[in-house]
């Protein structure tokens, strides 16, 4: 019977720590890898539209949508699109938009080292310094996954680590599909995460996207609300309090 208790005692602490760094890893609201928002100010009559994994040959007909509706979003670019696509980068910024860093190849952090997840994130950094003249301050890592390093990686760059509360699963539904999660899970404060690419992909189909982000724009539940970059999301003084830092970039 006591072997039996340690045995039992044994395998429930190992559950618990699986669960443990299973949310620090992938937990949105977690801090314990890397701090980070995933959710505004519940009390504005706004939600933020973020797109990941631009730029894309298919990027611009979503800018012409987000246009056609005078919205502008927060664009998390990954490094090696925009050294391939330098031109459609700074198009997403000439139109207004916000940029951010996704990272540099879109790898997955998980079980690499310290140094391999700074090299990544200073790569995706420099991309579009190099692209647009200037330093994103904003970071969302690839597939939305913290891990070891991420926290130095973020204060040595300067980058607010941005998850999301409303995940549009596009590169995978139909526009149908992702409408109905966009338009179930918006709120005032919302952080809805899209896809203007797919990962590395070449002249990716976005249609579904696209299609989607009209309908949200339309429906009767975002009626009132204004859809609105990260930064206007957020007042200064709360970016302060969630990432303990001095002063803003």
């Amino acid at each position: 019977m006591k072997t039996a208790s340690w045995i039992s005692l044994a395998l429930g602490s190992a559950g618990a720590l699986a669960g443990l760094g299973a949310y620090a890893v992938n937990g949105r609201s977690s801090t314990l890898l890397a701090p980070s928002v995933w959710r505004g100010p519940r009390d504005r009559p706004s939600y933020a539209l973020t797109f990941d994994d631009g730029p894309s040959e298919s990027t611009p007909r979503l800018l012409d949508l987000l246009d056609a509706y005078s919205v502008k979003a927060t664009f998390f670019l990954v490094g090696a699109n925009v050294r391939r696509l330098p031109t459609i980068a700074r198009e997403v910024f000439r139109r207004g938009h916000e940029v951010g860093n996704h990272g540099d190849r879109h790898p997955y952090y998980c079980f690499q080292s310290p140094a391999f997840v700074y090299r990544d994130i200073v790569a995706g950094q420099r991309a579009i310094e190099d692209a647009l003249g200037f330093s994103p301050w904003l970071f969302r890592p690839p597939f939305g996954l913290r891990w070891a390093g991420m926290r130095e990686a973020q204060r040595a760059c300067g980058l607010v680590g941005v998850q999301w509360s409303v995940m549009g699963r596009d590169w995978r539904l139909s526009a149908g599909e992702i409408a109905q999660r966009l338009t179930a899970g918006v709120a005032p404060g919302a952080i809805l995460c899209l896809h203007d690419g797919r990962e590395l992909a070449i002249d990716p189909d976005i249609r579904p996207t696209i299609t989607a982000v009209r309908a949200l724009l339309l429906h009767r539940a975002t009626q009132g609300l204004q859809p609105v970059t990260i930064s206007a999301l957020f007042a200064p003084e709360l970016f302060l309090e969630a990432e303990g830092l001095t002063g803003l970039p």
